[in-house]
């Protein structure tokens, strides 16, 4: 049977993020039906348990092993906040694929339906910037896994390696163990088992994000052919039929992001935190490591960089997604009150204000209520994180 146009475009507007959410089982669609929801929750358990076995209990274990030096434990919060960061993530998504997956067939239906060749333009556009940055994501997830364990496989140092964390055998993530790794066959099994796990991690963490940006950035299309229609309501035909439909449509997405908000607040709280960690303590320690002109080789250097900047983009780009979203509901607030309402019959022109009262309130996505994601947020995220590195540097001299 022949695919829609329609169709066709969904499937490629979601695709790399369904790929990549399928794997650990957090695709909401894949828990419709009996047989998807079993497979579903399989891969979902599987996910959970190899994460926390595998990498988040051996990284605590080290991080208390390491409690007191400062670098090991800057080296260590590198890798075992993400971990923890990446399974919070499939348990907030695993218990709210039920809201989720309404909006997921929104999205379809978004793409199915009859749309004007701008509006198609409109949503096309959206969508090739969700993917781009998915397709960004995905290479970096590969390139982040292939260089950790490409610095095993040669034995490159990128860890700062003292007497509490030279174990003999390297592994790609210096974890503690209750085993002992430096005999074989352990140590091939564990070397086996991080790279699932860390495959595992890597699709978890950054999918969920990219799914955020698909869900928020949708809406945003959808907001902005919302507005083209206002603005050009005045050749409609039949403006009572035109508005109510365009009534209903901004009411849908108001709600669409109520949802998006709900499911996805407390996540970003526990990443603005996580981000506001790493940052201060990475900072700190990279121009402690520049003012003294040591204590780290230039690998251990550049790794360090390249998490912090890696962690920063993610940040950026949750903040950068809520920055559009807000401008885009702005137009609609703006266009309903330029609209020539006094051409209109006074019972025809009083139906705008259901619109003009729904848009009155600014509309936004938050971390935990608080904060709203915004760039002014990540501004002021930034200026304090980097106070609080002058302030360790001070405590330091």
């Amino acid at each position: 049977m022949k695919r829609s146009s329609g169709y066709n475009d969904f499937e490629w507007a979601v695709g790399i993020n369904r790929f990549m959410l399928r794997v650990v089982g957090l695709w909401p669609p894949d828990n419709h039906g009996a047989r998807a929801t079993v497979d579903s929750k399989f891969r979902i358990l599987c996910s959970f348990i190899t994460l926390f076995i595998v990498l988040t209990i051996p990284a605590l274990i080290s991080l208390i092993k390491v409690w007191g030096d400062m670098t090991l434990m800057i080296e260590n919060m590198q890798y075992t906040l993400p971990i923890l960061g990446a399974v919070f993530k499939i348990c907030i998504i695993s218990q709210k694929q039920a809201d989720l997956l309404p909006l997921v067939e929104m999205i379809e239906r978004d793409w199915v339906k009859p749309k004007s060749e701008e509006e198609r333009g409109v949503m096309l556009r959206r969508a090739r910037t969700v993917r781009a940055i998915a397709m960004c994501g995905l290479f970096s997830t590969i390139l982040t896994i292939i260089s950790v364990f490409s610095f095993t496989c040669f034995e490159l140092i990128f860890k700062h390696v003292t007497n509490l964390t030279n174990s003999g055998r390297s592994l790609p993530i210096p974890l503690d163990y209750l085993h002992d790794i430096s005999k074989s066959p352990q140590y091939e099994l564990t070397l086996a088992a991080q790279l699932f796990a860390v495959v595992t991690s890597c699709c978890s963490y950054t999918a969920v994000d990219y799914f955020l940006g698909l869900l928020v950035l949708h809406v945003c299309g959808q907001l902005e052919n919302l507005y083209l229609r206002l603005t050009r309501m005045e050749k409609y035909t039949d403006f009572s039929t035109a508005l109510k439909h365009n009534v209903q449509d901004h009411v849908r997405l108001i709600r669409s992001i109520k949802i998006i908000d709900h499911t996805f607040d407390s996540m970003l709280l526990v990443l603005l935190l996580h981000f506001a960690i790493l940052f201060c303590f990475q900072g700190f320690l990279i121009v402690d490591v520049v003012n003294r002109k040591g204590q780290l080789s230039m690998i251990q250097l550049i790794w360090f960089v390249a998490a912090i900047v890696y962690a920063l983009i993610h940040m950026c780009l949750y903040c950068v997604v809520g920055e559009i979203l807000v401008i885009q509901y702005e137009k609609i607030h703006q266009a309903t009150y330029e609209y020539p309402w006094y051409n209109k019959e006074s019972k025809v022109a009083k139906n705008l204000i259901l619109i003009m009262l729904c848009a009155s309130k600014p509309l936004l996505i938050t971390a935990g209520k608080i904060f709203p994601m915004t760039m002014a947020t990540f501004c002021n995220l930034l200026k304090t994180s980097a106070g609080y590195i002058s302030i360790l540097l001070a405590n330091q001299n």
